[in-house]
């Protein structure tokens, strides 16, 4: 079994950045559960399935080969043998992640693949049930989140840098309606787990987040 962190949070709490950077300074695995989802949504979409339609989610996914490769020193995702790192990330992967992630079989798929990746390496897991769901076990569990209207500025600051048109108001929205969603799910709802420990972003810096998790993994190592 590998040295396992867990960090659970919502969406737009700088989850990836503090995980990527945490597994950096630690020489661990970065695992982006995250970008797993994003890819199923972007597979279901290529599709051109219903997200309300439980079946035919149930029916497709299981055509979806999700895999994360590390190619000079960067995470890749391959979507049954396609380099997607660079259409995971739009608003329309993310929103249909969101709503196709509570599905039992999308969750089944990409759970064992994580787990299977958790148990033979050191690795720092990011998402919405690492602690609670798919590594209970971890050594170190942390619970990062930030309030709507800062995650919404850092997310339009990222959409922005891209050269793409965004409305910061609508980005805000659609956080708050993904915050509900992935709460109130009947499977693996977001929630901080009972022994994670809590760090809002909001007034922090990514170098003293990182330090803070940094300081949890020596005192559980002692």
């Amino acid at each position: 079994m590998g040295y396992n962190i867990a960090i659970d949070g919502p969406a737009g709490a700088g989850k990836s950045t503090i995980a990527k950077l945490t597994a950096k300074q630690l020489g661990f695995i970065y695992v982006d559960t995250g970008a797993m989802y994003r890819a199923m949504g972007v597979f279901l979409m290529r599709r051109g399935v219903d997200p309300a339609d439980e079946a035919a989610i149930s029916a497709e996914c299981r055509e979806a080969d999700i895999t994360i490769r590390y190619e000079n020193g960067e995470q890749v995702v391959y979507l049954n043998g396609e380099n997607v790192n660079g259409v995971i990330r739009t608003e329309e992967a993310g929103t249909m992640a969101s709503l196709t992630s509570k599905n039992p079989d999308v969750r089944k798929k990409l759970v064992e693949l994580q787990q299977r990746l958790a148990a033979d390496a050191d690795v720092v897991m990011d998402g919405r049930d690492i602690g609670t769901c798919v590594l209970p076990d971890a050594r170190v569990k942390v619970y990062l989140t930030a309030g709507s209207a800062v995650r919404a500025e850092r997310r339009y600051k990222e959409l922005t840098a891209k050269g793409e048109t965004c409305d910061i108001e609508t980005i805000e929205a659609d956080i708050i309606e993904r915050d509900r969603q992935d709460m109130t799910r009947e499977i693996s709802p977001l929630v901080q787990a009972k022994d994670a420990v809590l760090i809002d972003s909001s007034d922090m810096t990514i170098e003293e987040v990182a330090e803070k998790i940094m300081a949890l993994v020596k005192s559980c190592r002692k």
